[in-house]
């Protein structure tokens, strides 16, 4: 959970002094979560982060997963974005998670992704999650320390934007081995990215790259690429920031289209698959 002075209503951010009265500061990170059984083993552990919503975070994280097992790697996705969930709606997943004496099961797609995500959990998927902070990041919490997640080469985790209780508990209570940060091209967006890496950076977790999202779109008739929002400086910030720029991708409505449909394993998109390359080989 992340470092909260309940009694005092505080939330020490990593530009304040400690809490006096809790000592709360988001760098002293809690001990990592024991799994709750021997059987679980995850080599990797990749965030997914974003300064704001609606830049393509989850897309991506799915994608990367895709990407990653076509590479016949055992991937797993825990959904930490807990109020607004997507990750089992992209891959055609429905119906409540099963227990065993291990734990919480995950479910399965089709070519073998192991997915946790509070919708499995609710009997109904519309059923908003209005839940305060300190049990949102409990449940992260949970589908780390309780999920038999079993053997996994990466287990990537998709955050909500922005930096607040539930991004703090991914980076203070899982062993990332770090985080890649998605944008768009947006000059408004750069801003953003850089409170993004700025939290990885006091946080003491590596930022693996930087995926500028719906950066164009090709022309159906001529295969001219579209800056639909200008020209991005994501690759100049990043280059500011001494991160890797791992791309662009471009805005595809059929891609769109076949996540909304849950076919997102069907997906072929270069980009993303260039991405997954970058990082793979990085390890």
């Amino acid at each position: 959970m992340a470092e909260n002075c309940v009694e005092h209503d505080h939330i020490n951010c990593g530009s304040l002094p400690e809490c006096e009265h809790c000592g709360s500061n988001p760098k002293n990170k809690q001990a990592e979560p024991q799994f709750n059984t021997p059987e679980n083993h995850i080599k990797q552990v990749i965030g997914v982060v974003s300064g704001k919503g609606g830049v393509g975070k989850s897309m991506t994280t799915a994608m990367l997963a895709v990407e990653y097992a076509r590479r016949g790697l055992k991937v797993g996705i825990l959904d930490a974005d807990i109020t607004g969930p997507s990750i089992p709606r992209m891959f055609g997943i429905r119906g409540r998670a099963m227990a065993s004496e291990n734990g919480i099961m995950p479910r399965e797609t089709e070519t073998g992704i192991k997915i946790m995500s509070v919708n499995l959990l609710l009997d109904n998927e519309d059923t908003p999650v209005i839940w305060r902070g300190p049990i949102l990041s409990g449940v992260i919490n949970q589908f780390w320390t309780e999920v038999d997640w079993g053997d996994l080469d990466v287990l990537f985790v998709d955050c909500p934007p922005g930096t607040g209780d539930v991004p703090l508990t991914v980076f203070q209570s899982l062993p990332l081995s770090g985080v890649v940060i998605v944008t768009s091209p947006q000059e408004l967006v750069g801003m953003i990215v850089r409170k993004a890496y700025n939290m990885a950076a006091q946080m003491d977790v590596k930022v693996l790259g930087i995926v500028e999202n719906m950066s164009y779109i090709r022309c159906p008739d001529c295969g001219k690429e579209i800056y639909l929002f200008g020209q991005g400086e994501t690759q100049a910030n990043a280059e500011e920031m001494g991160v890797p720029f791992l791309g662009k991708v471009p805005v595809t409505p059929l891609v769109a289209q076949l996540s909304d449909h849950g076919c997102i394993e069907s997906v072929e998109e270069p980009a993303y698959t260039d991405i997954a390359e970058q990082l793979i080989n990085r390890e």
